[in-house]
């Protein structure tokens, strides 16, 4: 079985990404999905997240209110450092034994989405990492219009993630997603082509 990890910066077509190689045949681990299950009302890691960022977090159902968490977390870097060291280890856990459960199931390609792949440090879950990369003027071009953010707002949100450059030296491959969605499709063919359909 081949564990790909597919990580990139926002607006790079990660997500678009992971639709296509699914679509070739490829079960999906999706670290968004990952953390809502991780967030379960009373499992271990929602205590520890209550513990350490009060009730006030909760909503009427017990439910983490992910946006009151996200205000405290991403203004302040230190409480970020915090979240991460209660979520990142206990995701880890959880994406290892769904891996270890499609291997059972006799998959032949996994691919673990995650934006974080390499600062959680889940590279070393996976064989190989594959990285959608799209030039900084293209993806602030795609956060405004997707997100209605400003300029501002969009650099802000690419200069929290890791360095591009950083990220490009330790991928394995790059899908270069510069032009539209056919082109990242034929991208995501070729490379799977090559990797996979030998």
């Amino acid at each position: 079985m081949l564990v790909i990890g597919l990580t990139g910066s926002i607006g790079t077509g990660k997500s678009e990404a992971a639709r296509h190689l699914v679509a070739l045949g490829a079960s999906l681990i999706s670290a968004d999905q990952v953390g809502h299950e991780a967030y379960t009302p009373n499992t271990e890691a929602w205590e520890q997240v209550v513990a350490t960022f009060g009730d006030a977090i909760l909503q009427e159902d017990g439910e983490i209110d992910r946006g009151k968490l996200g205000a405290i977390v991403f203004s302040d870097p230190d409480q970020l450092e915090k979240l991460n060291r209660i979520m990142h280890p206990r995701m880890a856990r959880m994406v290892a034994d769904k891996i270890e459960v499609l291997r059972s199931q006799g998959m032949d390609v996994v691919v673990v989405e995650a934006a974080l792949l390499f600062e959680a440090g889940w590279d070393s879950l996976v064989e190989e990492v594959w990285v959608t990369d799209s030039s900084e003027q293209i993806v602030i071009e795609r956060l405004k219009q997707r997100n209605g953010l400003s300029e501002e707002e969009a650099r802000k949100r690419i200069y929290s993630q890791m360095d591009r450059a950083e990220r490009l030296e330790r991928a394995d491959y790059v899908i270069d997603n510069s032009g539209d969605m056919a082109g990242l499709e034929s991208a995501i063919k070729e490379l799977w082509d090559r990797r996979v359909a030998v």
